[in-house]
């Protein structure tokens, strides 16, 4: 890899080897080294600007979970070292809530939750980042409800005028990174089910869906067969009907020894106006980030994951409507 350190032996090896060497291996100095200056880190949660930004986060939460450990389940990427390639790096991590911090006081409670992280990296360095934590499942691990959670962050954060905005398009920052993927067929086929799905087009989910599709939703669901997948896309498309959805970037690859597969960034953006996932209809405007990978066998779709963060769009919906 032209520009990146011999070690690595390919970009997966660098995805997952500086994520151990990060947070395992205590090398958060290497940051320096690994993250860009002026990186842009979005989460639904907020957006960070600059990497001292980004090493003050990473101590914070290594303080409040010193435990935690980062499994690299699988890396889904496309560009070439000379252009720079974008990694969607699909994660489980583990952890102890050993610490007081964001997540209220230490719990002593034992953590499993995944993660989807697109990283844009070029010569050895990530310059651009779109990252999503199953919030929803950290905080019910922690005996939360996810708007009980979320009305106590905006207190604890000093209220609806002080408090972290989550993200939206008005505070997004433009980063480094303006490439949408590739045209490989597999993402191209699992951009026109998300998108086939989006516009209620439910059929697909028999249509393209193994029927033992193994699936993996916000707040740690997993779910075998089209039941779930058809309650969890049915619930979400519910809650903001009016909602336009937008796919960012898409990346399709097929490699030895893996099989087809996919990674797609998407949004929905409206009001919160419909009878779903998110309870009685508020009216509130709400901006839904997702991370979404798909594996394909020879009957359909056989495996599923998709991320966004619960707490962040709970947050929009109460900091609209005053109801704190």
């Amino acid at each position: 890899m032209k520009g990146f350190d011999p070690k690595f032996k390919d970009f997966p090896d660098y995805v997952i080897g500086i994520t151990k060497e990060i947070w395992e291996d205590r090398g958060i100095a290497t940051l320096h080294h690994y993250y860009a200056p002026d990186i842009v880190v979005r989460s639904p949660a907020s957006v960070v600007l600059g990497n001292q930004k980004v090493i003050g986060a990473t101590m914070a939460t290594l303080a409040e979970f010193p435990d935690r450990a980062l499994y690299g389940e699988d890396v889904i990427w496309c560009g070439t070292p000379e252009d720079g390639m974008l990694s969607s790096h699909r994660i489980i991590s583990t952890a102890t809530h050993l610490g007081d911090g964001v997540y209220g006081k230490a719990t002593g409670r034992k953590l499993q939750y995944r993660i989807l992280a697109d990283c844009h990296a070029i010569d050895n360095q990530i310059n651009d980042e779109w990252l999503i934590r199953d919030q929803g499942a950290i905080v019910r691990q922690m005996g939360w409800d996810v708007v009980d959670y979320a009305r106590d962050l905006i207190a604890r954060e000093g209220g609806p005028e002080n408090c972290v905005r989550p993200l939206t398009p008005a505070n997004d920052a433009e980063g480094p990174y303006t490439g949408r993927g590739n045209d490989n067929e597999w993402g191209q086929k699992y951009a026109d089910i998300l998108t086939r799905i989006m516009g209620a087009d439910m059929a697909v989910i028999e249509s393209e869906y193994d029927r033992c599709v193994q699936s993996e939703y916000p707040g740690g669901v997993s779910g075998v067969s089209w039941s779930p997948v058809d309650r969890f896309w049915m619930g979400l498309r519910a809650s903001v009907p009016d909602a336009k959805f937008s796919i960012y970037h898409q990346i399709g690859r097929e490699d030895r020894m893996m099989p087809p597969r996919a990674a797609v960034r998407w949004s929905l953006h409206g009001k919160h106006d419909g009878w779903g996932a998110f309870g009685t209809p508020t009216g509130a405007e709400v901006y839904v980030l997702g991370i979404s990978h798909a594996e394909f066998g020879p009957w359909g779709l056989r495996r599923e994951y998709t991320l966004f963060d619960e707490t962040s769009i709970w947050k929009q919906i109460l900091l609209e409507t005053g109801d704190l």
